[in-house]
């Protein structure tokens, strides 16, 4: 009996301790769960004030952007637009005149070197107007400007009077029947010394060759006289229309094009859609005969004629003179002077040497011409007989030439 007891009470004991301890887990293990929950708790809250601290950072960033914008906004408000404009509009107008005088008169330049290659000092004025240009003083860039136009025009007149007309240059004020002549023409402005090539409409046809097959507008072909006249069977060439050379800065875009009315020895018409209204005088060569015209417009696109081409300004007309000078320094200016001509059937192709246009005028006058107009010069210059009598000049896109009936 005893020791039953003794059992008893050995297995109540054991039970106890596994009650107490299950009682003891189970009041504690709610307060850790209660504490864990505090500590993530305290957690996100510092995570929280931590992202609202930087809510708060990035919002007094927006607001100092937002009014320094606003403040911005009002102060251009305030502005007067219309003088800002104004003021705007004057200042591209002062860069866009500067700009073209500039390059114009560079252009007047790189004429003046094929003739001489002493230029430095006009080089150096040059540039310093350029840099003027750079730094926006519109003032001082032209004031240079037209210091370099004076320079070049009093070294263009230099150079004019170096050139005397050679001693074995006979005067004769009649034009050759036909063939080749180089001779002195006096005028009641001064002697001047021609170089000119006649031929007899009726046994001559006159064509005008282009190297191009169709109208072009940029990085069109271009070509020497001497190959325009040989590969025609030519005997007598002279260069043609006003084109944009590609030295030239204001043909960027356009080199070597033409925009006159051209119709070449294949029947083409070049530029024929902008020389519908032209004012712009023309020649056409026919079956033995030869018509000048005072504007392309009154020449419809007849292909029955041998060519066609425009130039400009008319020089002659029915024996009288028709351009007595314009405000186009270049043509003010002292160069040879290319043209074509006529004297009845006769047809004249030919070099005015150091003259004006006006005074080129003067002198086919006085060599009795009827009708003449003008062609390209400067650089382009060149006239050929069985060689190159002026020039050769530089490539061009279109030429006059001599060819056997």
């Amino acid at each position: 009996m005893f020791k039953k007891l003794s059992s008893l009470r050995a297995l109540l004991s054991a039970n106890l301790s596994n009650l107490l301890i299950i009682v003891i887990i189970a009041i504690f293990l709610p307060l850790l769960y209660a504490l864990y929950a505090v500590y993530n708790s305290n957690l996100e809250i510092k995570s929280l004030n931590s992202r609202l601290e930087s809510l708060a950072s990035e919002k007094n960033q927006y607001l100092s952007e937002l009014q320094k914008t606003q403040k911005e906004l009002e102060d251009f408000s305030a502005q007067d637009q219309v003088k800002i404009n104004q003021e705007l509009a004057e200042e591209i107008k002062n860069i866009q005149k500067t700009y073209n005088s500039l390059v114009d008169t560079y252009e007047s330049l790189l004429d003046l070197k094929e003739k001489t290659n002493k230029t430095k000092v006009l080089d150096e004025t040059f540039a310093k107007a350029i840099s003027d240009l750079s730094k926006k003083d519109y003032e001082s860039a032209t004031q240079k400007i037209n210091e370099l136009n004076k320079k070049i025009k009093e070294e263009e007149t230099k150079l004019a009077s170096n050139l005397s007309i050679p001693t074995n240059v006979p005067q004769n004020n009649t034009p050759p029947a036909s063939g080749y002549s180089r001779q002195q023409v006096n005028t009641d402005i001064g002697s001047f010394m021609v170089s000119l090539i006649a031929a007899d409409i009726s046994t001559t046809r006159v064509i005008v060759d282009t190297a191009s097959d169709s109208d072009c507008a940029n990085n069109c072909p271009v070509l020497p006289l001497s190959t325009y006249v040989s590969r025609n069977g030519g005997f007598a060439g002279i260069n043609g229309t006003y084109f944009c050379p590609a030295t030239y800065p204001s043909c960027a875009n356009k080199t070597n094009s033409f925009d006159l009315l051209v119709m070449n020895k294949n029947k083409h018409y070049f530029n024929s859609s902008n020389n519908v209204y032209s004012n712009n005088p023309a020649v056409i060569f026919g079956n033995g005969y030869i018509r000048f015209v005072s504007s392309a417009s009154q020449w419809g696109r007849d292909t029955s004629v041998d060519g066609v081409i425009s130039n400009y300004p008319l020089l002659l007309e029915n024996g009288n003179i028709r351009f007595g000078g314009d405000d186009d320094p270049k043509k003010g200016s002292k160069g040879n002077r290319s043209f074509v001509a006529n004297k009845g059937n006769i047809v004249f192709i030919g070099v005015v040497h150091n003259a004006t246009v006006v005074e080129s005028a003067r002198v086919l006058k006085a060599l009795g011409m009827e009708n003449a107009m003008n062609l390209d010069s400067g650089g382009s210059t060149a006239l050929w007989s069985g060689g190159y009598k002026v020039g050769p000049g530089r490539d061009i896109p279109n030429a006059i030439i001599f060819t056997r009936r």
